[in-house]
């Protein structure tokens, strides 16, 4: 088992920033990734950014790039999602995932087998 807890949501003006961590606890991998999705209110939960473990490639949805940034700690287990730019389209209760295939980052929800439990990000404008 993988336990995943996020961390570091919370409310910030449009232009505003904030950042996300995801500690992993639990089975470990080193061949996997880890994912970032959102989910706003009536939407279906869609990816945001993800990284792999072993060699820290990243991957990132279209109307995020260049504003966030994705890194990982492998000595803490640790995922970190750096916000910048926000705008309130960014507002969403984010999760993080774990997946256990390798070589890859997967862009669809069922690529990963553990998720945390969400934290809430609002952006106002």
């Amino acid at each position: 088992q993988v336990q995943l807890v996020e961390s570091g949501g919370g409310l910030v003006q449009a232009g505003g920033s904030l950042r996300l961590s995801c500690a992993a606890s639990g089975r470990t991998f080193s061949g996997g990734a880890m994912g970032w999705f959102r989910q706003a209110p009536g939407k279906e939960r869609e990816f945001v950014a993800g990284i792999r473990w072993n060699d820290a490639y990243t991957a990132y949805e279209d109307t995020v790039k260049g504003r966030f940034t994705i890194s990982r700690d492998n000595g803490k287990n640790t995922v970190y999602l750096q916000m910048n730019s926000l705008e309130p389209e960014d507002t969403a209760v984010y999760y993080c995932a774990a997946s256990h295939i390798v070589n890859t980052i997967p862009r669809m929800t069922l690529g990963y087998g553990y998720w945390g439990q969400g934290t809430q990000v609002t952006v106002s404008s």
